[in-house]
């Protein structure tokens, strides 16, 4: 998850092993499955990565690769980094995926450029080598994400050299992905004094502030066409919740426990919310039609967990629940061709903490 996901994971983890240790050997045995039979969209599932923490994996163009995020300590890693792999030649159970980032600071939000020959992503390794201290959440604190205001956006080639620095603002560049139609970045900054979306062409140039409303807007998408956004958003609106908002923002920290999807136009005009389901609602990412959005939510999930995928129309109607798994779903991305769904999960992991990418045919 952009934005420290794993400890959001751990978070969930620490809840679910206390909440374990009442269930039954039955619901230990389902929490082990690979697929559910109320499944329906998925078929063929499998999976693709056996332990550590990976997520947020993108296709690239042409369907053939993978891009990720992962901090898979048996690769030799301490904090989040980038690393790509060809879906019909790599084995992650066996090999070591291609590193893209440069193995220094903190990684995140990484997508492949038009071509498939590189891949921009975010790091903190221009403010320090060395991973970013964690916020220790003290007894009463809130659950917060860190925000740190080392992430600028780069570009990589597939050998892992930068080619192209898109950021140098002091404060957070991250959560960058790529129109289909190759021409535009969406990213989010705090450049404003908030956490708002920009735009800018696939070069860096023609930054825009398209979001303006005071609260959290991140994790955006593009439509098919090129021609919308959807993104997650949070939106205090009380004295007592803009407050907090904001005292939290100053430490660098954001709340995700309360999160809506919203929908614009590429330009930020036609700004339509299209949940109101409460808890968190994020992760979204447009079906191939363009007339649906799949993405993660705990709002049917009274202890904060679990975690599924859900699909609804931009209109904001017909929410149906596609996965059912027992801890964690998200992060889902149709390929660029429909035909497979790609998301990160704690099924089938025995029941501990590693988060891993599955992939599946989808149908509708």
């Amino acid at each position: 998850m952009r934005l420290n996901l794993f400890l959001f994971i751990i978070t969930l983890f620490f809840i679910a092993c206390n909440q374990e240790k009442s269930n039954t050997n039955e619901s230990s045995l389902e929490r082990s499955k690979i697929y559910y039979n109320q499944e329906v969209n998925l078929h063929n599932i499998k999976q693709l990565t056996n332990g550590g923490d990976n997520a947020e994996a993108y296709f690239s163009f042409d369907n053939n690769k993978v891009v990720f995020q992962s901090n898979n300590e048996k690769w030799g890693l301490s904090c989040d980094q980038i690393f790509y792999f060809n879906l019909s030649m790599d084995n992650l159970f066996v090999e070591k995926p291609t590193l893209i980032s440069t193995g220094k600071g903190r990684t995140t939000c990484s997508y492949f450029l038009p071509g498939d020959t590189s891949i921009l992503y975010a790091s903190t390794h221009l403010g320090s080598n060395n991973c970013p201290k964690k916020h220790e959440r003290k007894e009463g604190d809130p659950y917060a994400w860190a925000i740190y205001d080392d992430y600028d956006i780069f570009i990589s080639n597939l050998n892992g050299n930068i080619i192209d620095t898109l950021t140098d603002y002091s404060g957070y560049d991250a959560e960058a992905t790529v129109s289909p139609k190759g021409d535009k970045i969406v990213f989010t900054s705090t450049r404003s004094g908030d956490l708002e979306l920009f735009t800018m062409d696939i070069n860096g140039k023609n930054i825009t502030q398209i979001t303006n409303t005071l609260g959290y807007d991140g994790g955006a998408f593009f439509s098919p066409d090129g021609e919308k956004i959807i993104f997650r958003a949070s939106r205090p609106n009380t004295e007592e919740e803009i407050k907090k908002y904001k005292d939290l923002l100053a430490k660098g920290l954001v709340e995700p426990t309360k999160m809506e999807l919203f929908i614009c136009n590429i330009d930020g005009s036609n700004l339509t919310q299209i949940t109101d389901l409460g808890n968190a609602n994020w992760a979204p990412f447009f079906h191939p039609s363009g007339e649906k959005v799949i993405f993660s939510s705990n709002h049917a999930s009274p202890e904060g967990f679990p975690f599924n995928l859900y699909i609804i129309d931009i209109t904001g109607k017909n929410l149906q629940q596609i996965t059912f798994d027992y801890v964690f779903d998200a992060f889902p991305m149709f390929s660029p061709d429909g035909k497979k769904l790609i998301f990160s999960s704690n099924r089938n992991n025995g029941g501990g903490r590693a988060t891993n990418l599955f992939i599946a045919d989808w149908k509708d």
